[in-house]
């Protein structure tokens, strides 16, 4: 007898409240650029400038005990890194510190350094520091332009797409839905003030790439059901396609989740932000997929008279028990 998360057959219409759940979503969006102009991002150093050390030392490195001994200096946002590679020797560890920018000064001032310097030496006598690099307010404006840049033709490219693989519609719906994603992960980092950097410009690229993964899937179910039942309206196709690839969809999304959450919780400072925003993503993501890109095709509408019968629909593993 095997476990399902999701029942077969189910016959949810997703559309039912659809003033709540996608008139919902529309709020969260709104609500998010909202937060963006009036709170702002908590931009890190890689955004707002400050100074990289690279630390060398025979002994191992604490960061624990490195994080405890610059606490005292009163520096504001210090990211520390213990870095790995194969050409290190046993005695060899190396750890990267990153230290923002001082309020009113260009970048962080050499006293600055040489007071970080004097508390880690303190810890370690033997610890060295063979690179000290400082990044100014023009590289983190250059970081910041790039950084939407990306965003920005992540979701252009997957509007084109999409609107080549499917039709205009569907494209429209599957940007409207990465859009809200993008939007609300912004959001909650505004509200919650959490340190927003350069990893989490990847952890939005990757969300948007998850969320595709799930509409399309959805979209292409939708597609095949629309050659298949040609006299059913698009809404009961939308809905039937749904519930037939909900199952594959909770098991992608649940089993992403454990392992996001094993993350968050044991993963440390370091990654916290990156897997937050991953977990957070996944969720909105997985959301948008069924109540936000659909409720867009709904409105739209679809042309119902291909020709042709898709043979290549992705929809082998749509049907696989969750």
């Amino acid at each position: 007898m095997r476990l399902k998360l999701v029942p077969e057959n189910t016959k949810i219409d997703f559309f039912r409240g659809a003033a709540f759940t996608f008139g919902g979503s529309m709020l969260a969006v709104v609500l998010s650029v909202v937060l963006f102009f009036t709170m702002g991002l908590n931009f890190g150093i890689d955004f707002r400038g400050g100074t990289t050390i690279r630390t060398e030392s025979t002994q191992p490195v604490d960061v624990g005990a490195y994080r405890k001994a610059l606490q005292a200096l009163d520096l504001g946002d210090v990211s520390i890194t213990e870095l790995f590679d194969p050409t290190f020797g046993p005695d060899k560890n190396v750890a990267m510190i990153r230290i923002e920018a001082q309020e009113g000064e260009e970048s962080v001032s050499v006293e600055t350094i040489n007071r970080v310097e004097a508390a880690l030496q303190a810890l370690d006598p033997q610890i060295t520091f063979p690179l000290v690099e400082s990044v100014g307010p023009k590289v983190s404006a250059e970081l910041v332009q790039s950084a939407i840049i990306a965003v920005v033709l992540a979701i252009a490219a997957v509007l084109i797409y999409i609107w080549l693989r499917f039709e205009w519609q569907f494209a429209v719906g599957a940007v409207a839905a990465l859009i809200h994603d993008v939007l609300l992960t912004i959001g909650i980092f505004a509200l919650f003030q959490i340190p927003f950097d350069l990893s989490i410009i990847a952890a939005l690229l990757t969300i948007v790439g998850y969320s595709l993964n799930d509409t399309v899937v959805v979209f292409d179910r939708v597609r095949e059901n629309l050659r298949k039942y040609k006299k059913k309206s698009l809404r009961g196709v939308l809905n039937l396609s749904i519930n037939e690839t909900l199952s594959r969809t909770v098991m992608t999304s649940g089993t992403t989740l454990l392992a996001l959450i094993a993350l968050l919780v044991l993963g440390g400072d370091v990654i916290r932000g990156f897997v937050f925003a991953m977990t957070w993503g996944v969720i909105v993501g997985t959301y948008s997929s069924v109540f936000v890109a659909s409720n867009v095709l709904l409105y739209f509408g679809v042309k119902r008279d291909w020709s042709k019968p898709d043979a290549g629909a992705g929809t082998r593993f749509a049907d696989v028990d969750a």
